[in-house]
């Protein structure tokens, strides 16, 4: 019995593309990018997303109710096609699809906004719903996709578990205080303490909670329990700050692991962020092409930089040191630097774009730059703290050996002005069995601006929370 056209089930337009040979019945759903009509036919682009390409449909105007069809396949306009895959006519394409049955879904207004043209990435923004049916947007959110993927499958084959740290949060992880209030009180009429402050026992959770900033101090007790863990999720961060780089909501991965020592969490930092590269050449070979004609044409070359040259790695003393001497040869920053600030973007992209020429990981930071549980070095004066730098972007991660000794956690507790009662549990690992630990945070919109070229982390996550700015 011959199979009806119409029970083909439906195949993605990369599956077509892909095709070895011609197939007599084919399915494709998807929406019109571009209709070029001629006297007898019609050539439509069709796309659902899969991929980059397009597959171009032809419509005979012997089809029933061609005119008709036609009218209402504009651009936006979503349609269903059965019909044969044949070798194209026309360049540039290896297949086309003759249409058989063309049937219009869903018909699209005529103040459709993204017609084809040049859009600009503010207008864009302010269509973010729509945006991703764009080739730059789709590209980015495929590759999005694909990297996250890829986080999960490094982990995975090293043995790392994964594990869901709280959104909710009473714990302020970098004791910076920019977090967001999570509260069930009126904010017209909160309850009061007799001091006059707002009584947060009366909250929902009985007490003062945050989303979290990050889920490391959780991911550390579950390290110290099941040796090697990661977290992958989001993280939100009140900071005032309305960069190219900066968003109040982002994605944070963050690997702990126990009896692991700087040296060790450094080069676990630079085998992920090689093995991330590595995964858009092997399996984004298109979008990365993409990319590099139309986003950053230094793109390509950068990210084969970092997979060809072995990092180096450098005390933050000797990289100080070298950004002096720099200054000393007629170097001028926008921002000098000295012992005890902090490295500048400039600083760290001419560490590995003009200095070593490779992916650069700083280590031994000045303490009183660095977050409480970093371990304290015995100079007194430094911690075991790491960055690694990479061109074109500077620092991709940051990380640490945590501080496994109680007292000198304590301490540092005190000294960040934080309440040691708060922080009770954490302790708790120092008292139960310490160990050494390390662990590091990747920004994963950080590492998508890095792989795509994009250079506004709006355009690498969905729908960006930004200062003023919470709209789809």
């Amino acid at each position: 019995m011959k199979t009806s056209a119409h029970a083909t089930s439906r195949t993605l337009v990369k599956d077509a593309h892909r095709a070895t040979a011609p197939r007599e019945h084919i399915h494709l759903q998807g929406w019109v990018r571009t209709r070029r009509d001629s006297r007898m036919l019609s050539f439509v682009e069709l796309n659902d997303g899969s991929c980059l390409r397009g597959m171009q449909i032809i419509v005979n105007a012997t089809l029933p109710d061609y005119a008709s069809l036609m009218q209402r396949s504009a651009t936006g306009a979503s349609i269903s096609v059965h019909g044969q895959l044949v070798p194209s006519q026309g360049s540039g394409q290896r297949w086309e699809v003759v249409a058989r049955d063309y049937t219009v879904i869903g018909e699209v207004d005529a103040a459709y906004p993204l017609q084809k043209k040049g859009h600009t990435l503010e207008f864009l923004r302010a269509h973010a719903h729509l945006r991703a049916r764009t080739n730059l947007f789709g590209a980015v959110f495929r590759m999005r996709s694909r990297l996250a993927f890829a986080v999960h499958e490094f982990f995975q084959q090293r043995g790392f578990y994964y594990v869901h740290t709280p959104i909710i949060t009473a714990s302020d992880c970098e004791g910076a205080g920019e977090m967001f209030n999570v509260t069930t009180l009126d904010l017209a009429t909160p309850p009061r303490t007799p001091a006059g402050e707002v009584d947060y026992s009366r909250d929902f959770f009985g007490q003062r909670t945050s989303l979290t900033v990050s889920g490391q101090l959780e991911g550390e007790t579950y390290a110290c329990a099941l040796s090697n863990i990661y977290t992958f999720g989001p993280t939100f961060r009140a900071e005032n700050s309305n960069t190219s780089r900066h968003a109040a909501e982002f994605w944070m991965i963050e690997p702990e692991a126990a009896f692991l020592d700087l040296d060790g969490d450094m080069q676990l930092a630079e085998d992920f962020v090689t093995h991330l590269i590595r995964d858009t050449f092997e399996k984004g070979a298109e979008e990365m092409a993409f990319f590099n004609q139309y986003v950053d044409k230094g793109l390509i070359s950068r990210l084969e930089f970092v997979l060809t040259r072995p990092f180096q790695r450098c005390s933050y003393t000797e990289a100080v040191r070298i950004l002096d001497a720099a200054t000393t040869h007629g170097r001028v920053w926008e921002r000098d630097v000295k012992w005890g600030d902090n490295l500048q973007s400039e600083h760290e992209r001419f560490l590995t774009e003009e200095h070593f020429k490779s992916p650069v990981v700083v280590h031994d930071y000045p303490r009183a730059l660095k977050p409480f549980y970093m371990r304290a070095n015995d100079d007194g004066r430094t911690v075991r703290a790491m960055d690694v730098l990479v061109p074109g972007v500077g620092e991709i991660i940051g990380g640490s050996q945590r501080e496994e000794r109680l007292d000198v956690l304590l301490s540092n507790l005190g000294a960040h002005g934080l309440d040691a009662h708060e922080y009770a549990w954490y302790a708790d690992l120092r008292r139960y069995g310490t160990v050494p630990h390390s662990g590091f945070g990747m920004g994963f919109e950080r590492l998508l601006m890095f792989a795509t070229g994009m250079a506004n982390i709006r355009d690498v996550i969905p729908y960006a929370r930004t200062p003023g700015n919470a709209g789809f």
